[in-house]
C-alpha cells in the first residue's frame, strides 16, 4: 500500500475517534448532573448501541449498496456532528435551579430538558455508530495485505482517543485558583494548572465542553471524507450481490466458528463496557472511600494510558497474528481485562498499580477487537464485508453495550455498595470471572479453518 493513501486512511481513524473518545469517559457523571432519573440515564447510554443495532439493518446496508462510502462519512458527521454539538447547550433550566435554591432539601427531576437531550443523542449515535463499520470498510477496501496493515492504519484511531482526552487536563481546569495563587515562571505555572482540577458542581458543568469538542471533530471529519479514497457501493443485482447484505452476513453464523466468535464478542464488549461504566467513578473514589483517588482532572487522562500501549499492540499486530494465529491472539485479549480487573479487585488503594493496569487495555483492544475486524476482512465475502464489518459491531457496540449498562449501574449501587462504600474486591471479582469462562471458551470451541488473506479483487472463501 502507498504511503500517501496509507496516510489519508491513518488521519480518517485519528478524526473518527476523536469524536468518540471526546464525550464518552466523562458522560457517566454527567447526566445525573443534570438531574435525569436512573431510567433516563439508562435511554441516553443505551442510544449509541441501540443506533450499533439498527445499523446493523440499515445504515451499513445503504453503505454497501447505495452510496459511496465517502460521501456517507461526509454527511453522517454533518449532520450528526451539529446534534452532539447541540447538546452542551442543553442546561438545567432556570426556573428549577431557582427552585432548588429557595428549597435546598427539595428534588426536581429532570433539571434539564430529557427528550430534547435523548433525541439529539439518539440522531448524533444513529449517524455516527454505522461510520465506525464504514472508516473500517474504506480502509480494508484500499489494503494489499490487511494483517499487516491494518494495525497501522487503525493505530491512528487509538491517537484520536488520545488527543481527545488530554486537553481536558487543561479544559477542566479551576483557572480562579491558579489565578489566586499567581505562580511565577512557566514551571511553577504547569505545576499549579495541573494540580487545580475542577471539582464539584464546576467540573460537571465545564463536562458540556466534551460536546463542542465532539461537534467541532465531526464537522472536520465530514470536509476531510471528501478527500479519502473513492469507494463505490456495490449495486444489488450485480453478479454475486445479494439485496440483502446484512441478510448474507448473517447467514454466515450458520458456521460454527462464526458464531461462537460472535458470542465471545458479546462477552468480551460486555466487559469492555464494564470497564467504562466503572472505572471512571472508581478512580475518583478517595482512599478513605476504598479507591485510588485520583484527581478529577487527571480521570481521563489517566483512562488514556491504555492507548499508548494499544498503538504498540497495533504496531505487532500483524506479526502477532502470523505468530500466534487466531485464537491465541484474542484468548490474549480476553485474558488482559482479566488482568485489569483483578488489579482493580485486589488492589483499589495503590495508585500506581491502578494507573501502570491502565496499559493492558490496549492488549484488550488490539488483540481481540481489531483482531476480530481483520478476521472478518479475511473470511467474509467482499461484497458484504461492511455489513459483516455492522454484524460484529452489533455485539461490540450493540448488545455488549447494553447488558453492561443495565447491569454495571445495578451490581455496583444496588448490590456492591452500603452507605457510601463500595466493596470494589467483590464487584470486580465478577468481571474477573467472566473473562477467564470467556478464555476458556475460546480456546475449547473456536476452531476457524486455515485461510490465506484474500489478496485485493478476488472474493473471500466462504466457509
Amino acid at each position: 500500500m502507498n504511503p500517501a493513501p496509507r496516510l489519508k486512511l491513518f488521519v480518517m481513524m485519528v478524526l473518527e475517534f476523536i469524536i468518540w473518545g471526546a464525550w464518552l469517559p466523562l458522560i457517566y457523571g454527567y447526566l445525573p448532573s443534570l438531574g435525569f432519573t436512573p431510567l433516563q440515564q439508562s435511554w441516553i447510554l443505551n442510544a449509541f448501541p441501540i443506533a450499533a443495532i439498527v445499523g446493523m439493518f440499515f445504515s451499513n446496508q445503504f453503505a454497501d449498496r447505495n452510496f459511496a462510502a465517502e460521501r456517507f462519512l461526509a454527511f453522517s458527521h454533518l449532520v450528526g456532528g451539529a446534534a452532539i454539538l447541540a447538546l452542551a447547550y442543553i442546561k438545567a433550566s432556570p426556573s428549577a435551579l431557582a427552585y432548588l435554591k429557595d428549597h435546598p432539601d427539595a428534588a426536581w427531576n429532570p433539571l434539564a430538558p430529557f427528550w430534547p437531550f435523548f433525541g439529539l443523542m439518539m440522531l448524533h449515535c444513529l449517524l455516527y455508530v454505522p461510520t465506525l463499520s464504514i472508516c473500517n470498510s474504506i480502509a480494508f477496501a484500499h489494503m494489499k495485505d490487511s494483517q499487516q496493515e491494518f494495525g497501522r492504519v487503525r493505530m491512528g484511531g487509538t491517537i484520536g482517543w488520545i488527543l481527545a482526552a488530554w486537553p481536558f487536563t487543561f479544559i477542566l481546569v479551576d483557572w480562579q485558583k491558579v489565578e489566586a495563587e499567581n505562580p511565577q515562571g512557566f514551571i511553577a505555572w504547569l505545576g499549579t494548572v495541573l494540580s487545580s482540577g475542577l471539582t464539584g458542581p464546576a467540573l460537571l458543568e465545564a463536562t458540556r465542553w466534551t460536546y463542542i469538542v465532539a461537534g467541532l471533530a465531526s464537522f472536520v471529519m465530514a470536509a476531510y471524507s471528501f478527500t479519502l479514497p473513492h469507494t463505490p457501493p456495490k449495486k444489488a443485482g450485480e453478479a454475486g450481490v445479494e439485496r440483502l447484505a446484512w441478510w448474507e452476513a448473517m447467514r454466515l453464523l450458520k458456521q460454527p466458528f462464526v458464531l461462537i466468535l460472535w458470542l465471545i464478542t458479546l462477552v468480551d464488549s460486555f466487559l469492555l463496557y464494564s470497564y467504562f461504566n466503572w472505572t471512571g467513578p472508581f478512580l475518583g473514589t478517595p482512599q478513605s472511600a476504598g479507591g485510588p483517588g485520583i484527581a478529577g482532572n487527571w480521570i481521563m487522562p489517566v483512562m488514556s494510558i491504555g492507548q499508548v500501549m494499544e498503538i504498540l499492540t497495533m504496531l505487532i499486530l500483524g506479526v502477532t497474528l502470523k505468530r500466534l494465529g487466531w485464537r491465541l491472539t484474542m484468548i490474549l485479549g480476553i485474558l488482559g481485562h482479566t488482568a485489569r480487573f483483578a488489579i482493580y479487585a485486589f488492589f483499589p488503594q495503590s495508585p500506581a498499580l491502578i494507573i501502570l493496569v491502565q496499559l493492558v487495555h490496549g492488549v484488550c483492544y488490539a488483540f481481540f477487537f481489531a483482531t476480530v475486524y481483520i478476521f472478518v476482512d479475511t473470511y467474509f465475502p467482499k461484497d458484504t464485508r461492511a455489513s459483516a464489518q455492522g454484524l460484529f459491531n452489533m455485539m461490540i457496540f450493540g448488545f455488549g453495550n447494553i447488558a453492561a449498562n443495565l447491569v454495571c449501574p445495578w451490581l455496583k449501587q444496588s448490590v456492591y455498595t452500603s452507605g457510601d462504600i463500595t466493596d470494589y474486591r467483590s464487584l470486580f471479582l465478577v468481571p474477573t470471572v467472566i473473562s477467564l469462562i470467556a478464555a476458556a471458551a475460546l480456546a475449547v470451541l473456536f476452531r476457524p479453518p486455515p485461510v490465506a488473506p484474500t489478496p485485493p479483487g478476488a472474493a473471500a472463501p466462504a466457509h
